[in-house]
């Protein structure tokens, strides 16, 4: 085994079944909607009264300004509603309570966490250093979503966590977001819908435009090729489901960092928004922005998606475009290497790749950076998270899967100019699951998502058999010298 000395602090994050959202509950088949309408119109408003009285007696407590989520409910059935009478405040309420249900984001697990700087460090004792950590929750049906944590890294090392709000609170879903031509026109290509009914959707339309302009072009289309041909039907089809991939999200500044949560908006991540990598990127400016790769599934596909942010209030989530955007374990380099953004990938669900673009946005040719070694290590080798620049090299922590799918985190360093270039890598592990780390949902799976330097210390936190989550720090001296040759 290596000498390298492993703090691991006082810290664990469970899984927390209380932490509830209201989720619309609509039964697909309209006919049973209309039948649970009927009964609701059916009732007096005194039975409505003393109905809602309950509701809010067992709920309301639970939830942040519970009334707005049921109106919000209430309206995703109005279509569906067969009278033209008024309904009182109260019934639109009670309808959107029987059309609504709580969902338990992270009763399953807590796990796979990754840690950036805050973008606020206003009031941190010198020489300490406040963060954000992003988690992946897990709770029923196996869906996941992304929570966040804040803390502080203080000037002796100690690590404090901020205290956890009960209440989660999904964002507003900005109605009318913007989007970039250049990148729309690259998935279109890449999807083989290079065709004259796009390109003339997109020549109606700006460099950068809004929702609102892009369906006023698709109307102005299909009103112009009625009743249409099948694949215009389907180039039309693909421009929603493109749209809808790519969303905003807001969320209120007067929510905690724990009270938001960004759960799956797209049909692309109706199943989950698993894994995300989240990095503080400075431009050659000089100006920071947080990125995010992370895996969208739908049931029976993976995608590759990508999140950006300035302040974790405002997201833009966006789809990646390119033959390299595959698999899982993408995670960007957190500047530009020789005037090109950098990214690490896994495209053949083995080895660790790495590519360049001059397109944040578009990613292709990868080559082959590191290949599995050591029997710990020797069924596939991926990415813990994005790069970490240091004064000797890039510092990579890895996992590496083994006999009985054991998974161990190692390190590699890599060449400051030439990240190509592999300077050394761990030949034991850096971290192996022991005890009561390898009990769990997966068992003998220890994993991260990305890991921060401060001071000379690595700080590195882990998941533990995708179940919850603990922090380690490791001596970056240590490290360092165990990965020079």
């Amino acid at each position: 085994m290596n000498s390298i000395h492993l703090h691991r602090h006082e810290i664990t994050l469970l899984p927390e079944s209380g932490r509830v959202i209201i989720r619309p509950f609509i039964p697909s088949n309209p006919i049973r909607t209309t039948a649970i309408l009927g009964r609701t119109l059916a009732l007096t408003e005194d039975e409505v009264a003393k109905e809602m009285e309950a509701v809010h007696q067992g709920f309301e407590a639970r939830h942040y300004d519970i009334e707005a989520l049921l109106l919000e409910h209430y309206q995703k059935v109005v279509p569906l509603i067969f009278t033209n009478r008024a309904l009182s405040r109260p019934r639109q309420l009670l309808i959107g309570a029987l059309f609504s249900g709580e969902y338990s984001l992270e009763s399953a697990a807590l796990f796979n966490p990754s840690i950036v700087a805050h973008p606020d460090q206003a009031g941190v004792q010198e020489g300490g250093l406040r963060f954000v950590m992003s988690l992946r929750a897990t709770g029923e049906g196996h869906i996941s979503s992304i929570e966040f944590r804040s803390g502080v890294i203080e000037p002796d090392g100690k690590i404090t966590l901020d205290v956890v709000s009960r209440y989660v609170t999904m964002p507003q879903i900005v109605p009318n977001p913007s989007y970039r031509k250049k990148s729309f026109v690259l998935k279109f290509h890449e999807m083989g819908f290079d065709n004259d009914y796009v390109n003339e959707v997109i020549a109606q339309l700006n460099d950068d435009f809004t929702r609102e302009d892009l369906f006023k072009s698709v109307a102005v289309i299909r009103h112009q090729y009625y009743p249409g041909s099948h694949e215009l039907k389907r180039t039309l089809e693909y421009i929603q489901w493109l749209a809808d991939s790519n969303y905003e999200l807001r969320f209120s500044s007067k929510l905690g960092l724990s009270e938001r949560i960004i759960f799956p908006v797209s049909p692309n991540e109706s199943n989950g928004i698993e894994d995300a990598r989240f990095v503080r990127f400075i431009e050659n400016d000089g100006s920071v922005m947080y990125y995010a790769t992370y895996t969208a599934y739908n049931g029976r596909s993976i995608l590759p998606q990508f999140i950006e942010t300035k302040d974790f209030l405002h997201f833009r989530v966006l789809t990646l475009n390119g033959s390299a955007v595959q698999n899982k374990g993408m995670a960007l380099f957190p500047r530009r290497v020789g005037g090109r953004y950098a990214m690490l990938s896994r495209q053949d669900d083995e080895n660790i790749f790495i590519m360049f673009s001059n397109n944040l946005h578009y990613w292709s040719d990868p080559q082959i950076l590191m290949r599995p070694a050591e029997i710990w290590e020797s069924v596939k080798v991926g990415n813990c998270g994005s790069p970490i620049e240091t004064t000797e090299g890039w510092l990579v922590i890895t996992h590496g899967v083994g006999p009985m799918r054991k998974y161990c985190i190692g390190a590699v360093l890599l060449d400051l100019e030439d990240p190509t270039i592999i300077i050394g890598r761990l030949t034991t592990p850096l971290i192996s699951p022991e005890g009561l780390e390898r009990e769990g949902y997966v068992p003998n799976v220890i994993y991260s998502c990305g890991s921060l330097v401060h001071g000379d210390q690595l700080i590195l936190p882990y998941a533990m058999s995708d179940k919850f989550t603990v922090i380690a720090s490791v001596s970056l001296v240590e490290i360092l010298s165990a990965l020079k040759p």
